[in-house]
């Protein structure tokens, strides 16, 4: 069983990374992590959410979340938390604002291609999230940064993502576009050989001149900044690499979340990355385990007639039980494959979380270490 107190506690655990296939509770798990380390345990923790939806600012009692952290009221013990939601464009333009000149990073923002890309370009949102976590680590104000991953189409986009960024950013396509831009607008025709001639037409009929004509006014403008963006990239992928970061995969008992899990841990296994364990929220449990679903559903057949309440109370037992079979057949596909894995279970809660005591409820079943 996973001992979330023990990592939560640990001081040589600085960093928490929940991740998993969407809408499996990620964020509540994140923020219940997060109350529960600065309750418990006393430590100054922020936690970080990519989540559109905004949910974790209401479950804190914060009526909005921006890029800069906001400190959350109401906590118990001697820690405290902030809570924060990536901006990714802010983000993006603070990275643009530390490393080059004020008129420089003026061209920056107003170019349309920057525009789009901060807001709206593949990967980008990935990339900023190790960005922000880069930041929040290097102040060295938090004992504890608990991270909510991107809601990806998979979840090994959080790790791909930035990688491959930071290679557009840095990469040789991107500075051959430069070239009429560091020309003084000169036609790229009058500047290179005829086979590039050639490249360069497909480019524009592609991207159209417009386009291009923004991308290679971008490229100039960002050169300045070339070979830092995949700079900070490997540098926060090693740090996630660290003993000081924890990953926590997150899934529902279902054949799709459960399977994402799976090649989550298997990933994390080839980049070294430590793997603390699995949370499995929304568990269906019974307080009869020992009567089957079979025994459940021949009594209520038998006490029909007599006692029909009795009846569909066994029934509700018994389809019960039978939910209960097959996430169990569910996660031990999980375990049997990943048996060094150690594993936490949250039971289904009877309403949504949306305030800090149900994120405290969440918080203590993690830690209760029940089979």
């Amino acid at each position: 069983m996973l001992d979330v107190d023990a990592l939560l506690a640990d001081p040589g655990v600085r960093i928490v990374v929940c991740c998993g296939s969407g809408g499996v509770g990620k964020t509540t798990t994140a923020a219940a992590l997060a109350v529960r380390a600065a309750e418990e345990h006393g430590r100054r923790t922020v936690v970080l959410t990519i989540d559109p939806a905004r949910r974790l600012a209401q479950s804190l009692g914060l009526t909005e979340l921006d890029n800069t952290p906001r400190p959350v009221e109401g906590l118990t013990g001697n820690g405290d938390l902030h809570a924060m939601m990536l901006d990714m464009k802010r983000t993006f333009d603070e990275v643009v604002l530390s490393h080059t000149a004020p008129e420089r990073a003026k061209e920056i923002f107003a170019n349309p291609f920057y525009q789009a890309m901060s807001s709206t370009f593949s990967g980008t949102q990935e990339y900023m999230a190790m960005e922000k976590l880069s930041q929040l680590r290097a102040t060295d104000r938090w004992d504890l940064i608990v991270v909510d991953t991107p809601p990806s189409r998979s979840a090994l986009d959080f790790l791909d993502a930035p990688a491959r960024l930071g290679r557009f950013l840095d990469g040789r396509m991107l500075r051959l576009l430069m070239v009429p831009a560091r020309a003084g607008g000169r036609s790229m025709f009058n500047l290179v050989t005829a086979s590039f001639g050639v490249f360069s037409k497909a480019v524009q009929k592609i991207l159209g001149a417009q386009l291009l004509t923004d991308l290679s006014g971008f490229v100039s403008a960002l050169d300045s900044t070339f070979g830092g963006f995949r700079e900070r990239a490997d540098r926060t992928y090693r740090v996630l690499q660290d003993p000081q970061t924890a990953f926590l995969v997150v899934a529902a008992p279902e054949p799709d979340a459960v399977r994402e899990a799976a090649y989550f841990a298997e990933r994390l296994g080839a980049e070294h990355m430590p793997l603390a364990g699995l949370v499995l929220n929304r568990v269906h449990r019974s307080e009869l385990p020992d009567l089957s679903a079979a025994d459940s559903a021949e009594a209520a057949e038998k006490l029909a007639d007599e006692h029909a309440l009795t009846a569909q109370a066994l029934q509700v037992h018994a389809l019960l039980m039978r939910q209960v079979a097959r996430e169990s057949e569910v996660s031990t596909g999980f375990t049997d494959e990943f048996p060094q894995v150690p594993i936490a279970y949250v039971p289904a809660q009877p309403t949504d979380v949306h305030d800090l005591t149900g994120l405290r409820a969440i918080g203590a079943a993690l830690a209760a270490r029940e089979e």
